[in-house]
């Protein structure tokens, strides 16, 4: 990698989090031919509640004209690419959908590979420019060693989603349960990485007007208790190579949680002890949380915050992967341009591309020589990125707004 870049260089941007998925009628082509009936029966009393799968929006999710177009007008040239639809089977959108109880396995585990199988020609026709991300369950760890290993010959780069297993589902061991610890040497040993996506883990707050905004307050906790449970049940201890991704749950909390699990482990390692709490040995872990993080540990910072990139250099700059969040309306699409501004006008280049390129190139496995077309057409130029936001229009300033004022932004 050149020490340096020129102002008229193109960046190659590669989001990190995107979302795709097929229509009902494209996942019936995916089916096993014996799901096809219940899946006709279920389609059939499905009702779609989501406004953005209901309109013309939902081509978005699968229409390489409309998605491509909007993604170059963007400045994005390559993706990696989470589900978005609901696929046969689910009660929901399928990053809220719960694990499946026993009595609906069989079926939804149906619904994910039919997504997967369809991922993969989605993908291929657009191979140099997409990673897709495949779906697994672990109610069966025979069943998602069998998947995970189809993913990985399959060619689904982006490596498998981790089912988050809220805190009321009693019907699967916790992640931090030794009997997954055959998913995570698999996972290892192929080189898949393993992603856990924010918004995910909350528990069912039940009928209640205030739900959603209770969900929406809790779930970022939520979204970041599987690292946690890894790695202080020393799952990275005994999977060092293994690849842990959080991808849209930002990254500014990153540095005190590490500072307090730091103190915590390090306690545990000098006296055995937390206050009049008692541990054995096989509580005490050889590293620190923070060198654990730096081993096993990628984040995927979708619409980062300017906490989130000053947050870089411990995260490591060679850990971040910006994200796009494309298409959801808390993404950044369409001022995608004025975002990368606003974050990244004050950074260097060289640590610019390896957050919007390079950092998941590596990960995923892109070819920003091939990528290099593309860019040198659509990717915005080192000047243009650098160049700070100074009037803002007002709809570029309420989609980028979050938790900064305007002139914070300015």
């Amino acid at each position: 990698m050149a020490a340096t870049l020129q102002e008229t260089d193109h960046y190659a941007i590669i989001s990190a989090d995107c979302h795709a998925g097929g229509s009902h009628s494209a996942y019936r082509e995916y089916l096993e031919e014996r799901y096809v009936e219940d899946f006709d029966a279920w389609r059939g009393r499905y009702r779609n509640p989501y406004k953005d799968l209901g309109d013309t929006r939902k081509l978005r999710n699968w229409d390489n004209e409309m998605r491509n177009s909007q993604q170059e007008a963007d400045g994005v040239v390559a993706e990696v690419v989470f589900p978005n639809t609901v696929p046969p089977f689910f009660p929901s959108f399928v990053l809220f959908a719960k694990p499946p109880r026993p009595d609906e396995y069989e079926h939804r585990l149906a619904g994910i590979r039919a997504h997967n199988r369809w991922l993969v020609d989605w993908c291929g026709e657009f191979a140099e420019r997409r990673a897709g991300v495949g779906q697994i369950f672990l109610n069966d760890v025979d069943d998602a060693l069998a998947d995970i290993r189809w993913i990985k010959e399959h060619g689904l780069r982006g490596g498998v989603l981790l089912p988050n297993i809220p805190p009321d589902v009693d019907w699967m061991p916790p992640l931090y349960d030794p009997v997954y610890d055959r998913v995570w040497e698999l996972c290892q040993d192929l080189e898949v990485p393993v992603t856990v996506h924010g918004g995910t883990g909350a528990p069912d707050y039940g009928p209640y007007p205030v739900s959603m905004l209770l969900y929406i307050t809790e779930v970022p906790f939520y979204s970041q208790r599987p690292f946690v449970h890894l790695l202080l049940s020393g799952v990275f201890e005994r999977f060092p190579r293994l690849r842990f991704v959080m991808t849209e749950t930002g990254c500014a909390w990153v540095p005190p949680l590490l500072a307090r699990l730091d103190q915590t482990i390090r306690g545990i390692r000098d006296t055995g002890a937390t206050g009049e709490i008692r541990y054995g040995d096989d509580h005490v872990l050889r590293q620190d949380a923070t060198e654990y993080f730096h081993q096993n540990v990628w984040m995927g910072v979708s619409q980062p915050s300017p906490a989130d990139v000053a947050a870089r250099d411990v995260i490591g700059i060679d850990r971040f992967m910006w994200g796009s969040d494309y298409p959801h309306d808390e993404g950044t699409h369409p001022y995608t341009r004025e975002h990368l501004r606003s974050r990244f006008s004050g950074v260097d280049p060289v640590e610019v591309r390896k957050m919007l390129t390079d950092n998941a190139a590596a990960l995923y496995g892109f070819d920003v020589d091939a990528l290099a077309p593309l860019a040198e057409r659509y990717g915005p130029t080192v000047a243009e990125v650098a160049t700070p936001i100074e009037d803002v229009p007002e709809k570029v300033l309420e989609r980028l707004s979050g938790d900064m004022d305007a002139q914070a932004i300015k």
